[in-house]
This record gives structure tokens, sequence and C-alpha cells, in this order.
């Protein structure tokens, strides 16, 4: 981000790429309720299994009788899928404040690895699921979402980097034109 050096630099980055993973985790969410109106799925519960799994090993319980703790863990589950999608565009953030300039399809094929890892890793180490056994329409269904994360995040982080000072081209110049019409318009 122009004008801005060292540590804040970095802070800026990674605040950017984490809306960015926030924004993808949104469409990544969206797309896995469609499938499931589409198809008539239910809801995946290794979410709540990995929690409930994490709870056991880390030796943390999770409060409450049966029912305010079955609902606690139903709370923590997607949790830590949005914690993994903006931590993820976190990270985006990181490595392109540190000069890491790929193309759209290298970043995009990095968000989408990324997010799959981020998600599926801890559940594959825990023994929450085995992609090795998963059918072609599985991987289709865990694909997609992630692939569709990725370009969100990849196309937020892409828009939020400030424009370089003298530069006129691009989203840069509408936003700074649509920001001249309304003081126009306010100040009139």
């Amino acid at each position: 981000m122009t004008g801005v050096s060292g540590p804040a630099r970095h802070l800026r980055w990674f605040l950017a790429g984490a809306a960015a993973g926030a924004a993808g985790t949104t469409v990544l969410d969206a797309v896995g309720y469609l499938d499931m109106v589409i198809r008539g799925r239910g809801a995946s519960t290794t979410p709540e299994v990995t929690v409930e799994r994490l709870s056991e090993i880390l030796h943390v319980r999770i409060p409450g009788d049966d029912n305010v703790r079955e609902n606690r863990v139903k709370g923590l589950g997607p949790l830590t899928g949005m914690a993994a999608g903006v931590g993820m565009g976190g990270l985006l953030g990181l490595a392109l404040s540190c000069g890491w300039r790929p193309g759209n399809a290298v970043l995009t094929a990095t968000a989408t690895a990324g997010a799959l890892i981020g998600t599926n890793g801890p559940m594959t180490v825990l023994h929450v699921t085995d992609p090795r056994t998963w059918s072609r329409s599985d991987w289709v269904a865990d694909i997609v979402p992630h692939v569709a994360y990725a370009l969100v995040t990849v196309a937020v982080v892409r828009g939020l980097k400030p424009c370089p000072p003298g530069h006129s081209g691009g989203i840069c110049a509408r936003v700074r034109e649509c920001a001249a019409a309304h003081r126009q318009t306010l100040c009139a």
C-alpha cells in the first residue's frame, strides 16, 4: 500500500486481506447453502465433530448442560470455518505486503488451496474425515465453494489496494470520481 512503510504497511495489507477473506467466506457459505437447496442435502456435521475432537485433545471443556453445550458446539463449528477464511485472506494480504506479486490465476489457486487446507486439514488430521475416501461428487461439492471463495477474496484484496499517487486508471479513478460527485452534491 503506497505511502506507508514498515509494520503499518503489513498491518494494512493484513487487514485488507482479512476483509477480502471475510467477503470470500460469505460467498463460500452462500454457495454451500445453495448446494443444499439444489440437492436437498443436509448440513455437514464435520465442523461440530472437529470442535468436539479439539475440545477433547486440548482438554478444554465446552460448558453447559447437554442442550446448551450442543448449541455452543453448533455455533463454534461454523466459526472455525470463518476464522479459516478470514485468516487465509489475512495471510494473502501479508504475502502481498512482502512484495509477492503473482498473477490472478496463481493468487486464486493459492487462495483455493489455502482455504481447502485450512478447512479440511484439521478435520483430516483429527480423523473427522478422510478425503481419500471421498466420491467425485464429494470433491466437487467441496472444491466449488472454495474456488468461489478464492475468486471473491482475490477480487476484493486487489480492489482494496490503494492506487499509487498520480494513478488515474481503473477502480481508483472511479472511486475518486464518485467521491468528488458526492462532495459536489452534498456541498451544493
